[in-house]
């Protein structure tokens, strides 16, 4: 990290390398669109390059560039959503319903993207960054306990223990969000 803080090319490539497989797939799962998923990653690598002088090591790399990936994602979405209706508004009236029935409204899918995404780093903000980091390679990533053992060197079970405990955590802080904003909780099991 040091030596990508300190503009090394080679440590930086090394890094897009590591990196690169797990940067798309978020994308692609978020947007499900190759060639925006391939247009989004660079500029995720691109934030990254100019903005590692301000990774501070509080939480792990993985973890802010998750943050930043998930971040150009949603600001892309913004992007076109506003583009679009800047587009609809310069159509003339006799124009607009034919452009409405030609493609459905993404606007309320957007909004509630956007709207789980703020809780869910909300909500992720209650567990300690190693636990966080934990769980981002364990749900996101898809590693298997064996997987992070290795990866971190822990003992099987405490990893197991460490991932119930955030889990019941964040179950505890979003019911009370929830209950604050009035809603229901729907908790899927899986």
């Amino acid at each position: 990290m040091r030596r990508i803080q300190e503009r090394d090319e080679a440590a930086f490539r090394e890094l897009v390398e590591r990196y690169q497989n797990k940067v798309y797939s978020i994308i692609y799962g978020i947007l499900r669109n190759h060639n925006d998923a391939e247009d989004i990653a660079q500029q995720v690598f691109t934030k990254i390059y100019f903005s590692i002088g301000s990774f501070d090591f509080r939480s792990s790399l993985l973890t802010w560039i998750y943050k930043i990936t998930v971040n150009e994602c949603y600001d892309y979405l913004r992007k076109r959503r506003v583009r679009k209706l800047v587009y609809e508004s310069d159509l003339g009236d006799e124009e607009t319903p034919g452009m409405e029935r030609s493609e459905p409204d993404t606007a309320p899918l957007i909004d509630e993207q956007l709207e789980r995404r703020d809780l869910v780093l909300k909500l992720l903000e209650k567990v300690s960054p190693e636990d966080r980091n934990l769980m981002l390679l364990k749900e996101v990533e898809g590693h298997s306990v064996e997987e992070l053992a290795r990866m971190t060197g822990m003992n099987e079970n405490t990893i197991k223990v460490k991932l119930f405990r955030a889990r019941q955590k964040l179950l505890k802080a979003a019911e009370r969000l929830m209950k604050r904003k009035g809603l229901p909780l729907k908790v899927e099991q899986g």
